[in-house]
């Protein structure tokens, strides 16, 4: 395919106004919300930390630096295997956000408060605990964001009118475009590469772990093709149901496309199978593989919207989401973003 889509419809129709996007990373703050027994920063002293378990969890506030990239270094810093550091979701570098990261101490109680007195010389150690389980993608119960647009050009009347609908009806959840790779580089991967790959996956943990380097890198490059193939026809079929005012029906879900491409039937699956097959090359990338298919809400609605203008052009928004639904998105249902920090590299994680 010469072209990908990479832009689609809008709840409105057309976008409110214009705005720029991450001017700083103070711009754009997320605190992630796990409930766990912590013990505030302020009280991190001798022993640190309560409840009790294998692993240390630990609330870090970071700026400039990605996840995976914290969870490699906090793993040199412990001592650890890689794997033994966990997470629950992947947090923009270009930002300051506050994160959990449990790490795998068994026995280490003892050694717990040098460990964090380490880590504090890298990322402010805002909380603290130990529990029985490893942090894995998706526990978190979501993320609180504060949000400031600056430059915004548009009216202001039309704007406000916009947040308002945005609260009570939300926004398409779509997938962002930066799933999809530079001009959907990743799309172009995931359409030349061979659909059998991915069944390896369907093996366990262990024996995943147990490849070579490179083999583990190979692994995770495809299943990043194969997920922004699968986020892609899932954006073109949200795509269709905002054109046809369907999105925002109680309940309505879309196709995250697997082994026998969608579980919905009737009409709703009749629109599925349609628009997945006006892209047969992406849809032969799901001929081999042995992914189950899933489901994913159609409509983003994000809590306790609340936004204030701090001058005539810069607005600050406050609001809480779900994991797996992007703050982007839903600003870029409303407003013609300009990212600031696309272009901006940190060559300590490159």
């Amino acid at each position: 395919m010469s072209q990908w889509r990479l832009d689609w419809p809008t709840s409105g129709g057309t976008r409110v106004a214009r705005a720029l996007l991450k001017r700083s990373p103070e711009d754009f703050r997320v605190d992630e919300v796990l409930e766990l027994p912590v013990q505030d920063a302020n009280a991190i002293s001798g022993d640190p930390t309560t409840g009790a378990g294998e692993h240390l969890c630990l609330k870090l506030q970071k700026t400039g630096d990605n996840t995976e990239y914290v969870a490699r270094e906090l793993a040199r810093l412990a001592g650890s295997r890689h794997f033994d550091v966990g997470f629950c979701g992947l947090k923009d570098r270009h930002a300051v956000t506050c994160q959990w990261f449990s790490l795998y101490r068994p026995g280490g109680e003892r050694q717990d408060s040098e460990l964090i007195q380490v880590i504090g010389q890298r990322w402010p150690v805002l909380s603290a605990c130990r529990q029985p389980r490893k942090l894995r993608r998706g526990e978190h119960s979501g993320n609180h964001f504060v949000i400031t647009l600056r430059d915004v050009q548009g009216s202001r009347i039309e704007i406000e009118q916009a947040l308002a609908r945005l609260a009570e009806f939300g926004a398409p959840n779509y997938f962002g475009p930066q799933r999809f790779g530079q001009a959907g580089a990743n799309l172009d991967r995931a359409v030349s590469m061979d659909p059998s790959a991915m069944n390896r996956h369907a093996g366990s943990g262990r024996k995943r772990r147990g490849r070579g380097k490179r083999g583990g890198s190979e692994d995770s490059k495809n299943v990043l093709y194969f997920s922004a193939a699968r986020s892609w026809l899932f954006n073109e079929v949200l795509a269709a149901r905002v054109t046809d005012g369907s999105w925002r029906r109680e309940g309505a879900t879309g196709p995250l496309w697997g082994d026998g491409g969608t579980t919905a039937t009737g009409s709703t699956g009749a629109l599925e199978r349609d628009v997945v097959a006006r892209s047969p090359e992406v849809e032969a990338v799901f001929s081999s593989t042995r992914m189950k298919p899933e489901r994913r809400a159609l409509a983003l609605k994000p809590e306790k919207l609340t936004w204030q203008w701090l001058t005539e052009d810069c607005l600050e928004l406050a609001f809480f989401l779900a994991p797996g639904q992007y703050a982007t998105t839903m600003l870029g249902d409303l407003f013609e973003l300009e990212d600031m920090s696309l272009g901006r590299h940190n060559d300590e994680q490159s």
